[in-house]
């Protein structure tokens, strides 16, 4: 053992985390549900690929009206 290691310390919020897991145990399922809602999609490449070729280049100035 090094001379320099120090104990164990865990932080308040860790330790609260800790005892959140404990206490619900299916917690951490419900977050992995909520992720897979709003980020683990499937994308689709070649769709996404159409929509980046179909923009329409912005304009130097975006607030003139074509007066022409």
């Amino acid at each position: 053992m090094s001379i320099f290691r120090r104990p164990d310390y865990k932080s308040e919020a860790t330790q609260f985390i800790d005892q959140l897991k404990v206490a619900q145990p299916e917690l951490e399922a419900q977050q992995r549900q909520g992720r897979n809602l709003l980020w683990d999609k499937v994308v689709d490449r070649i769709l996404w690929k159409g929509f980046r070729n179909a923009r329409v280049a912005q304009k130097p100035y975006v607030y003139q009206t074509d007066s022409n």
